[in-house]
């Protein structure tokens, strides 16, 4: 006696569909870390712009660029590697990049 495996067997499993959830995991966190990302590097940049020019703005500078650092880090992360645009949109200062500088 032989035993023969069911022809259906191959159609019915598909390994595929938990890899694709895995990877809808990983895209959907993708998506909420620089979510988070963006609005810690808005809020650094409201608080900068906030304050008086002639207060210590050292530490709001340095604060916004570990943001802006962060932030482009992950955009990479997501497969963004322009920061032109964002830039232009968060209105990021040139003393904020200046401070970014390579790390």
């Amino acid at each position: 006696m032989s035993l023969r495996l069911p022809q259906d067997l191959g159609s019915s499993f598909f390994p595929d569909r938990a890899n694709d959830a895995f990877n809808h995991e990983v895209l959907a966190e993708k998506a909420a870390s620089l979510g988070r990302a963006g609005k810690k590097l808005a809020a650094k940049l409201a608080l900068l712009s906030e304050a008086a020019e002639g207060a210590d703005r050292a530490p709001l500078i340095q604060a916004a660029a570990d943001a802006a650092h962060s932030y482009f880090v992950q955009r990479e992360l997501c497969g963004l590697y322009s920061h032109q645009g964002i830039i232009d949109d968060y209105g990021i200062p040139r003393e904020v990049l200046a401070r970014m500088g390579a790390r």
